[in-house]
């Protein structure tokens, strides 16, 4: 894996931002100099969970007097309970991290620490270039932990009983593929909409084929839609929803929850395909029969887009990691250090079936799809980081809702522009 620089909202802090005075409230140490730190992640079941139980245990063996009370949050609600928690002055003092404007906030709010000299030189070695995914105005504040580039998964089996001989590599072929699987009585792209951002993924990957790099880092910096490409993804968006090309009810239809989820459509083979980042190998495991790993998993990039101005080879993704608590202990660091080793690196991409992060580990990853994510990331010029990440948390909820609306029949390609200007005043 190439020591790649993502897109970031690195150099973004918000002016409005509030900084507050109190501190994380669960870090705890006594006279006899033990430490208990609490630690939020995102993994409720499954071999992600076990990952975690075992990580800590083995910590806590090499750090006596060292605890850690691990909290298991649903993704879907780990930013806004994180968010509320940070504001109460009660958070967590490890907490889960995606960078971008997100993470920006959190610094303007004087509530991370700065690890710029606190990570071990292993670490920084181990993790290259992708450390920049949590610098906010040259300063690091996060550890991460895996590498999630975006694209679509399918099940080879559908395909073949479609009459599919070769991946789509540009929307009329994506196109032609979901009328072959609907012909086929097959849903062809399972979308758990119901949770907003898989819906705006559609959104994000038009986005970065309708505009240039340069047009996107000064998004990123306004946090505005000036440039007309953003009117045209969501143009292109709405022409490709008109096609009928997602399950039905996706309006309703979960992420990542239970079989009739849209990972669960994929898993139980009722839907041909999902967008989504390189986690979703291992959601689809724990939402199989058997929770096996699906042996006709495979994955295609997000098709090329006619006329636009984006790279396109070039890819929407993300970065999953932890920070720590500006008032977290010194233990903090040294477990960010610990989870950044190989061989916990090679764990954690094993258990969560990914990328890791850590370049020495990469060694691990034998899923025949996600071999095929490492290759197009290999090969990308750049990576953007979700959109709804590198605006921040107000402009992206907004940007995402807006998207939603639009799939709905309920808003257009302009009402997302407004819908991220004027959020982006408010801010």
């Amino acid at each position: 894996m190439k020591a790649k620089r993502l897109l970031t909202a690195g150099a973004i802090v918000a002016a409005g931002a509030l900084v507050l005075s109190g501190c994380s409230a669960d870090a705890e140490g006594s006279d006899d100099g033990s430490v208990s730190m609490t630690f939020w992640q995102n993994s409720t079941t499954g071999a992600g969970q076990a990952y975690w139980v075992d990580t800590i245990a083995a910590f806590e063996a090499e750090n006596p007097g060292v605890t850690i009370e691990m909290q298991s949050i649903q993704n879907e609600e780990m930013d806004g309970k994180l968010q509320t928690a940070l504001n109460s002055g009660d958070a967590p003092d490890i907490f889960m991290a995606r960078g971008g404007g997100k993470l920006a906030d959190v610094v303007a709010a004087g509530q991370a620490k700065d690890l710029t000299d606190l990570l071990s030189d292993e670490t920084k070695t181990a993790l290259g270039g992708v450390i920049s995914a949590f610098e906010v105005d040259g300063k690091n504040y996060g550890l991460a932990t895996a590498v999630l580039p975006s694209g679509i998964y399918y099940t080879q089996d559908l395909f073949d009983q479609a009459g599919i001989t070769e991946a789509p590599t540009t929307m009329d072929e994506l196109e032609a593929a979901n009328d072959q699987l609907k012909d086929a009585g097959i849903e062809p792209i399972a979308l758990g909409a119901k949770d907003a951002w898989p819906a705006a993924h559609w959104y994000y990957n038009f986005a970065l084929r309708a505009c240039s790099q340069d047009v996107i880092n000064q998004a990123a910096a306004d946090r505005a839609f000036d440039d007309d490409c953003w009117l045209e993804a969501g143009e292109e968006l709405a022409a490709f929803n008109e096609t009928e090309p997602f399950n039905t009810g996706f309006l309703t239809t979960a992420a990542q929850q239970g079989a009739g989820s849209s990972a669960g459509l994929v898993a139980n083979k009722i839907a041909a395909m999902e967008l989504m980042g390189a986690w979703n190998p291992g959601v689809i495991t724990d939402l199989t029969p058997d929770q096996q790993p699906l042996a006709d998993l495979r994955w295609f990039p997000f098709p090329a887009v006619d006329g636009g101005d984006g790279d396109p080879a070039a890819m929407m993704g993300g970065v999953d990691g932890f920070s720590c608590h500006v008032e977290a202990p010194d233990a903090c660091v040294d477990f960010l250090d610990f989870i950044a080793t190989q061989e916990n690196q090679e764990a954690y991409a094993v258990a969560f079936q990914t990328l890791p992060a850590s370049q020495d580990a990469q060694g691990v990853v034998e899923d025949p799809a996600l071999q095929e994510v490492l290759t197009a990331y290999n090969a990308a010029p750049y990576v953007s980081v979700w959109l709804d990440t590198l605006f921040g948390q107000n402009v992206g909820n907004a940007l995402n809702v807006a998207v939603v609306d639009l799939l709905a029949g309920q808003g257009s390609a302009e009402d997302i522009v407004t819908a991220v200007n004027d959020a982006a005043a408010r801010s």
